[in-house]
């Protein structure tokens, strides 16, 4: 046979020697493998055209594991998508609808008030009532404001100036967020009088486009009772730049925390040159005028009542209620000690008091003068002896009781003893014939005691025998125990409402049901019980005399006593303080508290 020519056929594949091309044999790679690694008729042959690993067998190399952000790249399902799609086109027709329809549409957000917790609730329009709300363009940053309606009355109820404070504070921490800024820390918090740079006062945000300026014939139904103010002297005069309006209205019974923190006000009010205004609309003691006159009046007139805020402190017209004070006076006290640069917080206090009792505490025509005939009596009998020999020392009794409790422990349930009282008054009288030049060993105990209390008991102890009330125009009425009379108990009788006295003192609960009818005994507390019955023209008569009495009583007891011994629990008694001044009341002596070893000071 002639031998095969491979030149001239260039396409022809020379199978291995043991390699297998039967059609229906199975290919083992392990047929041929040696029983031992060491034989020597072992050889690599069988390796030379191994075909791939079947695609059916389990890879034996682990797939690597997808990272987080080839999950987040995958595709979502086409459903999830489609709605996206949807969401996103409807709430762009939304907000350019918004754009097109008023290019100067406001955004405003408020939050709503359910039990203790704030809800942010966004919208497009203003709300209908009294609320802080976060206003903002779209071309400027959000900034908050507190929003009342141009036709609300003023002013607000109490239930709504009570809230009003928590609500401004959550919403300026909303603007933060807003505006990016990181929430105040503590030491933030402690500054007190820091501006709020997120905030803006009605007047700008009317100016700016904010808020909507006040329209002709949208002036509130009740615009309440400015205290000696002439509407008609007044028209000409121009807005007031920046007020104080203190508004004569609280769930507090007490005259003398309104009157003291009138007087604080007021000194606020003018050291940063504000003008002050009183409100007396509502007050549950009558009109302000039947016990003090008229304060002094700017040379201004209030600005419109939509521009009158309860917060924050740094509002251009502020209004402060007794429900709001403890919201504000904190900043405004911060304020004014930062201004003034001085440390004796103390003093500070008494002289922002004691300018405002300059200023307001004047008694109306015949009080004030029955007041000045008195103290007069009182000077002239405490001279009624040897010219010689020094005058005799008036010592002044503040006595309180009724609901008002001491501070010291031993008699937190119950009153200080007349005991302490007369002991602090012999006392005083000793070191004051002591420090005499002139001393008389005979008349050494000589003095004039005068007593002022809430409770008319007090005035028929034996203890309290000898010493001269302060002024008996306006007395509280006791309770006389009538005789018994023979009745007889089988025919009916007419029955007769039994006598109301004062015994006890002053209580709350009775101040709020004095001239109402006996179904309304119930309430504890007139201010807290939902009573919406206005009080009547007699029921604030009877209101008002009890006030001018408390105010005849200090008024006598500051302007003619040399000495004061009462308990700083009271109200009346930090009163008395700041009528005798720092330097004769404080540093002089003249003031003495028998509750504990505290000082004066404007709150306990």
């Amino acid at each position: 046979m002639a031998p095969l020519d491979l030149s001239t056929h260039t396409k022809v594949m020379i199978a291995p020697p043991r390699l297998n091309l039967r059609r229906n044999a199975s290919y083992n790679n392990y047929d041929k493998a040696p029983l031992s690694s060491t034989s020597a008729r072992f050889n690599f042959n069988h390796l030379l055209f191994s075909p791939p690993p079947s695609p059916s067998l389990p890879v034996l190399v682990p797939r690597p594991k997808k990272s987080p952000a080839k999950v987040l790249i995958a595709r979502p399902s086409r459903v999830l998508r489609y709605t996206l799609y949807l969401a996103t086109l409807l709430a762009t027709f939304y907000f350019a609808s918004l754009v097109f329809r008023n290019k100067e549409s406001i955004i405003a957000v408020w939050p709503h008030f359910t039990t203790e917790e704030f809800e942010m609730v966004g919208q497009d329009a203003l709300p209908d009532f009294p609320t802080p709300i976060v206003v903002s363009h779209s071309h400027s940053r959000a900034k908050w404001t507190v929003s009342i309606p141009h036709d609300h009355d003023f002013p607000l109820s109490v239930e709504e100036y009570a809230g009003m404070g928590s609500k401004c504070r959550e919403v300026s921490a909303h603007t933060r967020e807003l505006g990016g800024k990181a929430p105040q820390t503590h030491q933030d918090k402690l500054k007190y009088d820091a501006v709020d740079e997120y905030f803006v006062d009605v007047h700008e945000a009317e100016r700016s486009g904010l808020l909507p300026a006040a329209q002709h014939g949208s002036a509130a139904g009740k615009t309440g009772h400015f205290v000696g103010l002439n509407w008609e002297s007044m028209a000409g005069l121009p807005v007031c730049k920046s007020s104080v309006t203190y508004v004569l209205e609280s769930s507090d019974a007490g005259l003398g925390t309104a009157v003291m923190s009138m007087w604080m006000l007021y000194g606020l009010a003018k050291h940063q040159g504000r003008a002050f205004f009183v409100d007396d609309s509502r007050w549950a003691y009558g009109r302000y005028t039947d016990i003090f006159e008229a304060p002094p009046l700017p040379d201004c007139r209030p600005p419109p009542r939509h521009q009158m805020l309860p917060c924050p402190a740094q509002a251009r017209h502020l209004v402060v209620t007794g429900t709001t004070l403890k919201d504000v006076f904190p900043a405004l006290m911060a304020k004014y000690h930062r201004a003034a640069g001085t440390s004796n917080n103390l003093r500070d206090l008494m002289g922002l008091a004691r300018s405002g009792y300059e200023a307001l505490f004047k008694l109306n025509g015949d009080d004030q003068g029955f007041v000045h005939n008195r103290v007069k009596e009182l000077r002239k009998q405490q001279m009624d002896r040897d010219p010689a020999l020094p005058a005799v020392p008036i010592i002044g009794l503040h006595i309180r009781r009724g609901d008002s409790h001491p501070l010291e422990y031993q008699y937190r349930n119950t009153y200080i003893p007349s005991e302490v009282y007369l002991s602090k008054a012999q006392e005083l009288v000793s070191a004051y014939y002591s420090s005499s030049e002139a001393h008389d060993t005979v008349a050494s105990n000589r003095s004039i005691t005068l007593i002022a209390s809430d409770d008319p008991a007090v005035y028929k102890q034996p203890d309290f025998s000898d010493a001269l009330i302060a002024q008996e125009r306006i007395r509280l009425a006791s309770k006389e125990v009538a005789p018994r009379e023979d009745v007889d108990p089988h025919v009916l009788h007419q029955f007769k409402d039994e006598g109301m006295g004062w015994e006890g003192g002053f209580f709350a609960s009775m101040f709020w049901n004095l001239g109402f009818d006996r179904k309304h005994n119930g309430h504890a507390n007139g201010a807290s019980s939902g009573r919406t019955e206005a009080p009547s023209e007699q029921t604030l008569q009877l209101r008002s005399y009890m006030g001018r009495a408390y105010m005849l009583d200090l008024a006598v007891l500051a302007g003619a006593s040399d000495r004061i011994v009462c308990t700083v629990s009271s109200m009346g008694c930090k009163m008395l303080g700041v009528m005798m001044g720092w330097e004769a009341g404080i540093e002089g002596g003249g003031w003495n508290n028998v509750d504990g070893e505290y000082p004066w000071a404007w709150m306990n």
